[in-house]
């Protein structure tokens, strides 16, 4: 059962670490230092910019963040809906296409998490119980098929034959129920490699719903709505708690009010995300008050200053509001990943990042003098707080963690000086080429190999094996943040002069143009998708559902944080106003 709102602060297990402005261990035999002005090996004006904006968030703004949904009368009154939620959903068991509706609902509005095993339940009767749910009815099917797969039920595509004619191609009456459409577009996103059938189910399904908005007078119907958000960005791929605030927005809208249940889900759907916001601002505070601390910001201007950017992506590789400490440790490490890249990618010599890589992958302090001083910054900072890091999970688990951080580590340090070097030298890989190493510079390994030890109840030497090797579901995800960060950044990249990315790669290698590169691109995200979908239904994993679910969020923040440009490195006021409505401004009640 998920952890009770009411619970927060009581049953967290908290780590000296991130709670201090550094997080070293008083007795860590293996804590550095380094105290220095800050003196480079070249001059500022021999070395490149990325011309980075000053970050939207700074240390004072986000101190001042502050809500009122807190203390005990909110935890009593969110108990209590909770409760009442939780009977609509054992009542809904009698009924299969219900309840998988209600499912849905509660999934959208952001607040599954407190009924997993109530919803695990219900999926198990309706799974072994309903194979024929609404054959003839393709709402039915189509829903059936998503809600099940999306979570790990194997549902074959034999389940749309009865809705195609003897050609194979779904019968064009079909298309004129736009529900229908809607829902089969949705289904066909949790498809894996070589299903025609979902294949054919996407094309037709997107041809209908686009012919349906070209030709549509009331664009602000509620289906109409619901078909331009899918069209933007299907469900499947969107991540749940910028969807959440999305389709509580929506669902007071369009749902109507008058209905007792409706009510009850929209009032502690609402009053949830705003307690939860609660527990991500206090985060940021404890997180801000860190980054102040090290004070990378003013020591190593150059590099982006990201922190509430880092943060966003923590919650969005797990939102439950009771891992904080992991989202603090994830958070620091994608803080020490944006200063990093941006070592290597553009302000350090090659000379300099020679010295720093051996430095890195011998994990050797005693190394430090060798470096100029704002490698010396980083690295000081860096090796304590990622050893404190290992400790702390050591002690958890009884068995030396730091081996498996040192190797994710090493890997990107490599990947980074690799790409290094090609910038230098002036080479130009290939497609492939390039991608056999950006998927581990991208940062996925190192993340998800930290989230593996942030979310595991015990560790297997199976699943520490499998780890090391970066099988298919660390190696997939990273692929399409590589490809979806490649279509947001990559033309402000060639412009300052960076290697060249995907998109400049396919450009050369098939002489196309840039529209029909990028268009490629987002095909390989979409079949990536696709072995993403497949991974999750291998019923015989080492590890945890809690790591492969971070695994496929963290494939579903990428595309968020991609989608309209650079949202990490250049945060527009679009992105200012979508993390305000994440962690700064409630949900009106």
């Amino acid at each position: 059962m998920a952890l009770s709102i009411a619970d927060l602060g009581l049953k967290f297990s908290w780590s000296r670490s991130l709670l201090k402005p550094c997080f070293s261990l008083s007795n860590s035999s293996t804590k550095v230092s380094y105290t220095s002005r800050i003196k480079c090996s070249a001059s500022d004006d021999a070395r490149r910019s990325g011309n980075y904006p000053p970050p939207i968030w700074n240390h004072d703004l986000l101190q001042s963040l502050s809500s009122n949904f807190k203390g005990d009368n909110c935890s009593k009154h969110a108990s209590d809906l909770r409760e009442n939620v939780r009977n609509l959903l054992n009542k809904g068991n009698t009924d299969s296409l219900h309840a998988l509706e209600l499912i849905d609902t509660i999934q959208r509005l952001g607040v599954g998490y407190h009924f997993e095993d109530e919803i695990k339940r219900t999926l198990e009767f309706v799974y072994n119980n309903d194979d024929n749910l609404s054959c003839l009815d393709l709402y039915a099917t189509s829903l059936r098929f998503r809600i099940l797969r999306q979570h790990n039920f194997y549902v074959p595509q034999d389940a749309f034959n009865g809705f195609m004619d003897e050609s194979g191609k779904f019968k064009a009456t079909l298309g004129k129920d736009m529900k229908c459409m809607l829902f089969l577009y949705e289904a066909s996103y949790l498809s894996t490699k070589d299903e025609k059938i979902m294949d054919e189910a996407r094309n037709f399904a997107e041809k209908q719903l686009k012919d349906y908005i070209d030709n549509i007078s009331d664009q602000n119907g509620k289906l109409c709505t619901l078909v331009s958000h899918a069209l933007e960005l299907p469900l499947h791929w969107r991540e749940p708690r910028h969807e959440a605030r999305w389709f509580i927005d929506f669902y007071e809208a369009s749902a109507p009010s008058k209905h007792r249940d409706n009510s009850l889900l929209l009032d502690f759907a609402k009053l949830d995300y705003n307690m939860v916001q609660f527990i991500y601002q206090n985060d940021l505070k404890h997180m801000s008050r860190w980054w102040k601390g090290i004070d990378w910001g003013n020591k190593l201007s150059f590099a982006r200053d990201r922190l509430m950017e880092c943060f966003c992506w923590s919650v969005g590789y797990n939102s439950k509001p009771e891992f904080v400490y992991g989202r603090r440790v994830l958070t620091a490490c994608n803080a020490f990943i944006t200063t990093i890249d941006d070592i290597y990618d553009i302000y350090a010599t090659l000379e300099e990042l020679e010295l720093l890589t051996k430095s890195l992958k011998r994990w050797d302090s005693t190394e430090l003098d060798q470096l100029p001083d704002y490698m010396k910054v980083c690295f000081t900072v860096f090796y304590n707080e990622i050893n404190e890091i290992a400790d702390v999970a050591e002690r958890k688990y009884g068995v030396s963690i730091l081996p498996y951080f040192q190797k994710a580590w090493k890997d990107i340090f490599e990947s980074y000086l690799l790409e290094a070097r090609w910038y230098h030298s002036g080479y130009k890989p290939s497609l492939s080429e390039y991608l056999n190493n950006a998927w581990i510079s991208i940062s996925t390994p190192v993340v998800l190999t930290h989230a593996y030890f942030l979310t595991a109840n015990s560790i297997s030497e199976e699943a520490l094996q499998c780890l090391m090797s970066y099988p298919n579901i660390v190696r997939l995800p990273a692929t399409i943040l590589r490809l979806a960060d490649d279509l947001g950044t990559s033309s402000s990249e060639i412009e300052r002069g960076d290697v060249p990315k995907s998109i400049q790669c396919y450009m050369k290698e098939k002489d196309v143009s840039e529209e029909e590169a990028r268009k490629h691109i987002s095909y390989l995200i979409s079949e990536t998708w696709k072995e993403v979908n497949e991974e999750m239904l291998v019923a015989e994993s080492p590890f945890p559902k809690a790591f492969t679910d971070m695994c496929l969020n963290l494939a579903r923040i990428s595309v968020t944080m991609y989608r309209h440009g650079d949202s990490h490195g250049a945060p527009t006021s679009l992105d200012k106003h979508r993390l305000s409505l994440l962690f700064v401004d409630p949900c009106p009640l």
